[in-house]
């Protein structure tokens, strides 16, 4: 529950059991001071008076069973009770009995429909009048006027808390909706950045095995062979990456073996790729253990890498290295092809679509940052760094 929310909260709870308080507290003082006169008039007065706070409270506790029906009954018994027990006490102590109007008006603003609640409010304020002229020997303004500018004043408070509350209702459900519309936009974002990451990519690279076993089908049959079953091995890797997608699980290689295994299997099938350039791979620092949700990322984002350096950059030499570092793991890849101005490519208009800018989101989402350093005809280097927070396995879930 947000702050705001939950002062909302303790607002109107206040001001709803307040009026509650006031009612408990006039009755209470008002039957300590018969018994403390102790004449006939006690007995005669304090049962109605018992009778009205047994009501009021048996009402409140009972709210939810007394129904539509049920709760203009119960309001109109307690205003026959205290105005019963106004006009029997004598002056002296109905003077103060009266502010009972309070509370009653209040409780007269949750009946149900429109008319209701005024009606209560009107049959209110009149009895507080009648009585008010009766102890006074007369209408007088100035004994009519606080009572009656208070119940007024506190039905208006009432109704305008209402009213606050029924916006912030509405503004939260407004804004439960936009929430939901936001995650699934970004939850179509992240699976087209996983399937860029994964099936385009890998897709891509067994079209070329797939072409360059064609060119060599009639003259060099067993290579042709060896690059149709170099296609059906990777499409087996692909069909179980595809279902890890589909349930959002951990690429199988990198659950089963780790960070630094998966980079190096993706760096060996890069590297077999006709006309390929040659992919080393390599680790820095003193390994260890990368939380499977950045290790997920790191390779995917390091598969995009890859996969431009191999088809655009004209490299003849990739390097990919793994950094482990104090609370940081990265994934650096370096080429020496053709470069490019980093400055000069723009969100949206890359190649692929996704390219550089998936990469970057996708980093983001996890506190991380890709770099890119590029000059043209000397070659490129890509660094992707996340912070290792979550002392755990990569496999761990």
């Amino acid at each position: 529950m947000s702050p705001s929310r939950s002062a909302l909260r303790r607002l109107s709870l206040s001001a709803w059991h307040l009026p509650h308080l006031v009612f408990l507290t006039v009755v209470v003082g008002t039957l300590a001071r018969l018994f403390a006169v102790h004449t006939w008039l006690c007995w005669i007065v304090a049962p109605p008076i018992v009778l009205l706070a047994l009501a009021y409270v048996g009402g409140l506790a009972r709210w939810d069973r007394l129904g539509t029906r049920g709760r203009p009954a119960w309001l109109g018994l307690l205003l026959l009770l205290w105005g019963y027990v106004c006009w029997a006490l004598p002056s002296g102590l109905a003077t103060g009995y009266v502010w009972l109007a309070v509370p009653l008006a209040v409780v007269a603003q949750r009946m149900p429909g429109r008319r209701l609640p005024l009606a209560g409010l009107w049959l209110t304020t009149a009895l507080l009048v009648a009585t008010l002229t009766r102890t006074g020997g007369g209408f007088d303004l100035e004994l009519v006027a606080p009572p009656t500018a208070a119940i007024w004043a506190t039905v208006a408070l009432h109704r305008a808390q209402d009213r606050l509350m029924r916006e912030l209702t509405a503004t939260r459900g407004e804004l439960a909706a936009r929430q939901r519309e936001a995650g699934r936009l970004a939850e179509r974002a992240r699976l087209a950045r996983d399937l860029h990451d994964t099936l385009a990519q890998e897709i891509a690279g067994s079209r070329m095995l797939l072409q360059a076993a064609d060119r060599d089908w009639e003259r060099r049959p067993d290579a042709a062979r060896r690059q149709v079953r170099t296609v059906v091995d990777a499409l087996g890797t692909h069909l179980a990456e595809t279902r890890g997608i589909i349930h959002d699980l951990t690429p199988p290689g990198l659950e089963r073996d780790g960070l630094e295994t998966a980079l190096h299997d993706l760096c060996a099938r890069a590297d077999a790729a006709p006309g390929a350039p040659a992919v080393s791979v390599c680790t820095r620092g003193e390994a260890g253990p990368v939380p499977a949700d950045r290790a997920v990322a790191l390779l995917r984002v390091t598969r995009g890498l890859l996969a431009n350096a191999c088809e655009h950059a004209r490299a003849t030499h990739v390097r990919v290295t793994l950094h482990h570092a104090d609370g940081a793991v990265a994934v650096e890849v370096s080429d020496d092809g053709t470069g490019f101005d980093p400055a000069a490519t723009l969100p949206g208009r890359e190649g692929r679509g996704f390219g550089l800018t998936a990469a970057r989101d996708r980093l983001a989402e996890l506190e991380g940052t890709l770099t890119v350093d590029g000059v043209p005809g000397r070659g490129t280097r890509a660094r992707a760094t996340v912070p290792v927070r979550a002392r755990v396995t990569a496999g761990a879930a």
